[in-house]
């Protein structure tokens, strides 16, 4: 009995190995189908992403309103990487759109501290924990997003960066070493769909679609037990609980998971919030690994603003993490929102309904040349 249970696990371990093999490589496929389609997207078309994102600010809500209702920046910022590679955007349009896209991504563990709305002390501990998430990204775009507008100095440091991985001359066609994986069937794909709109949506939709599946498959197959067994070790000092959040969140290849993990254990006083805020600051950065794994085989723009993303999230770590009196910032912050939100329930639907909804959408609307 005890060898046909294990090869049963055996089996089951194999299989989830091919299936965390196979949605990277669907992964892959599918950044390079959108890569292609917005490549052969009329002028008209064209003309449009660029006017859209001509506005640095309407750029920035851009990628806070779209993340905030797909849940998944993993999705956003792959798609984004892919729309610079195919030329129809350039850098410093989609830098912003980044930034937005890490703000939106927040929502989910906020609404998961929601779960804990019966019970008074739990749901303030449990949304201080959420709301710390978005206090740090917020912070962090309040610093780094003038500092790009007026100096670009993230897109500039990322070009240099990129400038050592690849050699850009603006055409697609150049990088040959892309077609050993994808290009010939993405290429065929396109010309028979022969309607490019119609092939980006289905890019769109692959790309969510092999998140989703490669972040459910290797949060089962590597991260779940693990994180389990070692909960009590990981928040022992600042630097282990931030090492262990940029670990198990490159696994994962989702922020919202890692950090959505982290909200019941505060909760329920497993863990303070402050001994939780360094492994949510580890974990945005773990979650740049997607954009990372987009820009494979593509041109030193696309290359530049994957490490835009690692840039961001790495210098935020570096202003709040190492200096006790600054990391209480946002951990002060968001125990003040939480016991905010308990003495008065609409303070939190509030903040989520104006933070990552109504006030996006309203200066889109009215931020329209």
């Amino acid at each position: 009995m005890e060898e046909i249970a294990k090869e049963k696990t055996s089996a089951s371990k194999v299989r989830s190995y091919l299936i965390v093999l196979l949605s990277l490589l669907l992964f892959i496929f599918a950044i390079d189908l959108l890569t292609v389609a917005m490549g052969r997207l009329n002028n008209d078309v064209a003309r449009e992403i660029i006017q859209a994102t001509r506005n640095p600010f309407i750029s920035l809500f851009v990628g806070l309103l779209v993340t905030a209702l797909i849940q998944s920046s993993s999705t956003v910022t792959a798609s984004i990487v892919a729309i610079v590679a195919s030329g129809n955007m350039t850098l410093q349009q989609a830098v912003p759109m980044v930034l937005g896209a890490n703000i939106g991504t927040t929502l989910t563990s906020t609404l998961v501290s929601f779960t804990f709305i019966t019970k008074r002390k739990e749901f303030r501990r449990a949304l201080s924990s959420g709301i710390s998430h978005d206090v740090f990204n917020i912070l962090n775009v309040i610093i780094l997003f003038p500092l790009e507008l007026h100096f670009h100095f993230l897109s500039k440091g990322s070009e240099k960066i990129a400038q050592l991985f690849a050699s850009d001359d603006n055409t697609l066609d150049a990088f040959e070493y892309n077609r050993i994986f994808t290009r010939n069937l993405t290429e065929w794909i396109v010309t028979h769909i022969n309607i490019p709109f119609l092939s980006t949506i289905l890019a769109v939709f692959l790309v969510f679609f092999s998140i989703k599946i490669l972040t459910t498959s290797v949060y089962k197959t590597f991260v779940l037990d693990a994180f389990q067994d070692i909960s009590k070790a990981i928040f022992k000092n600042t630097g282990l609980s931030f090492l262990y959040g940029v670990f198990f969140t490159a696994a994962i290849q989702s922020s919202t998971v890692t950090t959505c993990l982290v909200v019941p254990l505060v909760a329920n006083r497993k863990v303070s919030l402050a001994k939780s805020f360094p492994f949510i600051v580890g974990a945005n950065i773990g979650t740049t690994i997607t954009a990372v794994i987009a820009a494979m085989y593509k041109t030193e723009a696309a290359i530049a603003l994957a490490f835009v993303h690692v840039l961001f999230n790495s210098l935020g770590a570096l202003i709040f993490l190492p200096f006790p009196e600054i990391r209480q910032i946002p951990v002060k912050l968001a125990d003040f929102m939480g016991r905010t939100s308990v003495k008065h329930r609409i303070f939190g639907f509030a903040y989520i309904l104006l933070t990552f909804f109504i006030i996006p959408f309203l200066l889109i609307y009215f931020s329209r040349d």
